[in-house]
């Protein structure tokens, strides 16, 4: 199976001999560093461009060329050798484009000898940079492995080779311009297209006692169950969610891709897919034995890229969950439904309440539903066994944004150079299929704040919480999922605002505080409470008039562009009626312009301002700190329980993510 690799994540490498297929659409020069254990490069004689293209291991390009096979022997490597960088740079001096971001994505894919492709990447979210790392194979005990890097460089392959410890970097590049210019440059043929085998397709749980008899919902509304597609139809167990759509099929497949011009409108997709084609297919199950259905892949899903299959992926099993229970219920609700009629017509008859007649009948009645029920149970059964083993498999599979705190992907973390597609704020489970757990993603940038409900003290799990150990807990939640916004998004792109105006969540916030991922520390006080409200909304006005008036560049110098989020714990403690306004106005206006909000509060608390404050709770996303049923998906209504994404006891993933952000940021 073809890993399709985004940016940061790994694959390990089965093959030793590999070639290192290079698509851009236009000539780019290809290149190779070595680096040692702790990715130092020696010297010159360490890198491998057109000037220089051959050093043990490895051989690479001798012209600028649109298309690229590097040559790789990872057992010919020297023994210091612990890392192979694959690098991209524009060439100087043709009159083409001065930077990536004016063609379309890259894509580089690592294939065996024979072109199966093993991993690939494609390097989207390029700019200004004029070189770029794609790929870097590394040992790690004894065992190679590819990483998707896209670190790109504005200042060229002379800024690059600098970054990685050359001393040399301005001479190899200009050798490299050199060798370039004196080379013809030419085209390399297009690794194989993989075979298309189409769309994958689910087929929805229908009811296990036919249409006729279930009465599911489906069958008044849509016709009967279909099988859907692995795009999903928009949508999430809050209606906040919206899908990718998908993208007519291309009338014309022969025409060449357009290519941009400088200055004018940027054609961001791949040089090997065509203008409006469709994503490629998603990677083809193993064949099924007979009688047993096939076995799940990870990304089995439509999408241009691993992350939005995975994410389509999730979303379909949602979906087939939420049907097979409806059918299920559906079909209970129909046997109790008949039982209760037949009961009705033996007690409507008086001759049938005497003797046994009427226990008879009775008994037929319940044996009946207790076979429908059976029945329903059994198709039920059959879908959770499916939907389990896919679960099994795409659970790893996840990247950072989309996995839990416990998965092994932490391990490996690495600030991002993009924002994701959406972030994982919990996961969602029905009592029929419990302990099948299916993530709850949501889209981002945020398009509603969030409200962790630190409210409703009772007993759950069996044990009583009671109302201050509730709000503790929701101020941890709080900080798990603050902790995962920040290291999601690229360090310079994300500022965080804490008010704690009584100081009450001191304890839960302190790995945010102690790491120094905050804008500044948590706001007390009724004066701190204004004083970062006074900030955030004028920082609104301010962006939506440079909108309106379409004039960004007029904002002010040093005007921080990034996403902001404004955390506020123990509302409406510490506020008064111009800082409720200001809070409200944030929650409305904030995320159209990047100012986003996260309220831990107890409804009850504010009750004082009566239906004053009802438009700021439903607008927000109402999450809980424990388990509980509250969300319900937008085809049958059913109750989902939610259960928070909190940090395993006792582990130090989200210290050590938070001090990797940390670290990012003071490079900014």
């Amino acid at each position: 199976m073809v890993a399709e690799l985004v940016r940061g994540q790994n694959h390990p490498l089965s093959q030793v001999r590999l070639e290192i297929r290079v698509s851009a659409g236009r000539p780019v020069v290809a290149a190779a560093t070595l680096g040692d254990e702790s990715g130092r490069i020696h010297g010159v004689e360490w890198v491998a461009h057109p000037g220089a293209p051959t050093l043990p291991g490895l051989e690479v390009s001798r012209q600028a060329a649109a298309d690229h096979r590097l040559a790789v022997d990872l057992d010919a490597m020297p023994a210091a050798v612990h890392r192979v960088d694959v690098l991209l740079a524009l060439p100087p001096g043709t009159g083409g484009p001065v930077s990536f971001g004016s063609l379309s994505a890259p894509f580089v894919a690592v294939t065996g000898l024979d072109g199966s492709e093993v991993a690939s990447y494609t390097i989207t979210g390029l700019d200004a940079e004029s070189a770029v790392v794609a790929l870097e194979l590394y040992r790690r005990q004894g065992a190679w492995k590819v990483r998707a890097v896209g670190q790109g460089y504005a200042g060229g392959l002379a800024e690059l080779l600098t970054d990685q410890g050359l001393p040399q970097a301005h001479q190899v590049a200009a050798a490299v311009d050199e060798a370039v210019a004196h080379g013809v440059a030419r085209s390399v043929p297009a690794p194989p297209s993989r075979t298309a085998d189409g769309d994958r397709s689910r087929q929805a749980a229908a009811s296990a006692l036919g249409a006729d008899q279930s009465g599911s919902p489906y069958g008044a509304q849509q016709g009967g169950a279909q099988p859907h597609q692995g795009g999903h139809s928009a949508g999430g167990p809050y209606g906040a969610v919206q899908n990718p759509q998908g993208v007519p099929a291309d009338p014309d497949a022969t025409q060449p891709p357009p290519t941009a011009s400088p200055g004018g409108p940027i054609d961001y997709s791949h040089p090997r897919r065509r203008n409006g084609a469709p994503p490629p297919p998603p990677p083809a199950a193993p064949p099924a034995q007979p009688g047993r259905p096939a076995p799940p892949v990870a990304g089995d899903a439509t999408g241009w890229s691993m992350e939005e299959r995975l994410y389509n992926q999730v979303w379909g099993m949602f979906e087939d969950l939420a049907r097979t229970t409806a059918a299920y219920r559906s079909a209970v609700d129909f046997a109790d439904t008949r039982m209760e009629r037949e009961l009705d017509q033996v007690l409507s008859d008086p001759r049938s309440r005497i003797g046994g007649q009427g226990d008879a009948a009775r008994e037929a009645a319940q044996t009946r539903r207790v076979q429908l029920v059976d029945q329903a149970r059994e198709a039920l059964e059959r879908d959770l066994v499916q939907l389990g083993a896919e679960a099994d498999v795409v659970e790893p599979a996840l990247p950072v944004s989309f996995a839990r705190w416990d998965n092994p992907v932490w391990h490996a973390y690495r600030v991002p150079m993009e924002m994701p597609m959406a972030l994982r704020l919990g996961d969602l489970h029905l009592p029929e299929s419990d302990p099948l757990r299916i993530p709850m993603l949501v889209r981002l940038p945020l398009e509603r704040g969030l409200w962790i409900d630190s409210g409703r003290p009772g007993s759950f799990d069996g044990a009583f919480i009671d109302s201050h150990e509730l709000r503790r807990l929701a101020m941890e939640s709080a900080v798990a999922h603050v902790a995962r916004l920040l290291a999601v998004h690229p360090a310079d792109e994300f500022t965080v605002h804490v008010v704690d105006p009584a100081g009450s969540g001191a304890g839960e916030l302190a790995p945010l505080v102690q790491s120094g991922v905050l804008a500044a520390p948590p706001a007390q006080g009724a004066a701190g409470v204004a004083a970062v409200l006074g900030r955030l909304t004028e920082r609104v006005d301010l962006v939506q008039m440079a909108m309106r008036g379409g004039a960004a560049d007029s904002l002010p110098p040093g005007f921080d562009i990034s996403q902001q989020l404004l955390v506020v714990n123990d509302f409406p403690h510490g506020f008064d009626d111009r800082a409720v306004t200001q809070l409200r106005y944030l929650a409305d206006e904030g995320p159209a312009v990047g100012v986003h909000l996260m309220l831990v509060a107890d409804r009850e608390d504010a009750d004082g301002y009566g239906p004053l404050l009802d438009p700021l709770w439903r607008g927000l996303l109402r999450l809980t700190p424990v388990a509980e049923d509250h969300l319900a998906d937008p085809w049958v209504g059913h109750a989902w329980t939610y259960e928070p994404a909190l940090v395993p006891s006792g582990s130090q993933v989200l210290q050590q993510v938070l001090a990797q952000v940390a670290n990012a940021r003071t490079k900014y």
